[in-house]
């Protein structure tokens, strides 16, 4: 198979399961005050998603080495259907919570079945920026998200996500008719703890986690602040549109960048300036300052995801595993890192004023890019 149809598929893949999980923004404002959440509650709701992916990231990287990448994204699009349509009929707000949950375990599988497909196909020189390509195709599927989610706010959830459910149905259609890939064993519980204890792997997993903090409050934070300052769901919508589109824009430079100068060097100027961006987040006081802020920090904050699954890439490939092994706790850390960011990052928000997570995380996100810089990765060839 060629690298450019694989990349076709992967990139509408998870454009199809992104686009579910960016929904939540326009929609959480009204659904707070249709269930009555506060932005502890409200962080919960939107947490359960990357919870599932969280809890389901290592089960679906086993399932690829067992079944293959396209027997697991099949399954993840599957079970990305069923509970989007669970969410579109759920009447309360422990149904939407339970339902955000099992699109996230979906989600696990897509990414971990999808990603390991490309890194199969891949040349190894091109990896990164196969991996930024696939992943800003992922980030544009937040673009479909707002509006996915606005439509849902004035046409109806249910009506909306009944007629989504077609898209990951097509996908699945179409995957069955592409050729699979050959997976390397490496699932065991000591091949699991040999890849914990790779400082490259922990390096990656925290480059992973540390932005889904950040995306996390912001998914959760600026919706509500939007809110307060007078913003209906379309605006909420058209900010989130801005950003992710900016994003998007940016993840094929960054893997090209992660490729030809190294994973370290376009890391570090995503934490540094993605860490200033993040502390003036809180700041503005009207709806165009606060877009503007956002739209500034989310294209910077996402320059981590290529670097990250490049790193957790090649540290598998080092030691002999299935990519799918690094693409497991690529999830892992993503999960963690946004429920801490949704649902710790609301409570604390709730408990004091928004600045103070924000602030907390750019600080963390500073002090990382200092770290880095004490790192020697050597330049690859050209």
């Amino acid at each position: 198979m060629s690298l450019r149809r694989l990349l076709v598929f992967v990139s509408l893949a998870l454009i199809v399961e992104t686009s579910a999980y960016a929904a939540i923004g326009p929609l959480l404002p009204g659904l707070s005050e249709t269930h009555g959440l506060d932005k502890g509650e409200a962080g919960l709701v939107t947490g359960a998603y990357p919870a599932g992916t969280l809890l389901l990231s290592l089960p679906a990287a086993w399932l690829v080495s067992r079944a293959g990448a396209r027997a697991t994204v099949i399954a993840g699009l599957a079970t990305l259907a069923v509970a989007s349509l669970c969410f579109g009929l759920a009447g309360s707000a422990i149904l939407l919570a339970a339902a955000r949950f099992g699109q996230g375990a979906g989600a696990a599988a897509v990414w971990a079945g999808a990603l390991a497909w490309v890194v199969a196909v891949a040349p190894r020189e091109r990896r990164a920026e196969a991996i930024g390509t696939a992943v800003g195709a992922a980030i544009a599927g937040g673009l479909a998200g707002p509006v996915l989610g606005a439509a849902a706010d004035g046409i109806g959830i249910g009506i909306v996500f009944g007629a989504y459910v077609a898209l990951p149905v097509a996908m699945i259609v179409w995957a069955s008719r592409l050729e699979g890939s050959t997976s390397i064993p490496g699932m065991s519980p000591a091949a699991v703890r040999a890849a914990f204890g790779d400082p490259r792997m922990r390096r990656g997993m925290w480059l992973m986690a540390l932005p889904a903090v950040a995306f996390g409050l912001i998914n959760v934070l600026v919706p509500l602040r939007l809110d307060e300052l007078g913003a209906g769901a379309a605006v909420i919508a058209l900010v989130f549109l801005a950003a992710i589109g900016l994003e998007a824009l940016m993840s094929p430079f960054v893997g090209r960048l992660a490729d030809r100068r190294g994973r370290i060097w376009p890391a570090r100027v995503g934490l540094a300036s993605g860490g200033v961006a993040l502390a003036l987040v809180p700041l503005p006081h009207t709806i165009v300052l606060l877009a503007l802020a956002a739209m500034v920090a989310a294209p910077l904050l996402g320059m981590l995801w290529a670097p990250a699954l490049a790193m957790l890439s090649d540290a598998a490939e080092a030691r002999g595993l299935d990519s799918a092994l690094g693409f497991g706790l690529a999830n892992l850390a993503w999960g963690i890192g946004a429920m801490t960011g949704t649902s710790g990052g609301g409570a604390l928000a709730g408990a004091s004023v928004d600045a103070v997570p924000y602030l907390l995380v750019a600080g963390v996100a500073l002090v990382t890019a200092w770290s880095l810089g004490r790192q020697n990765e050597p330049v690859p060839a050209l």
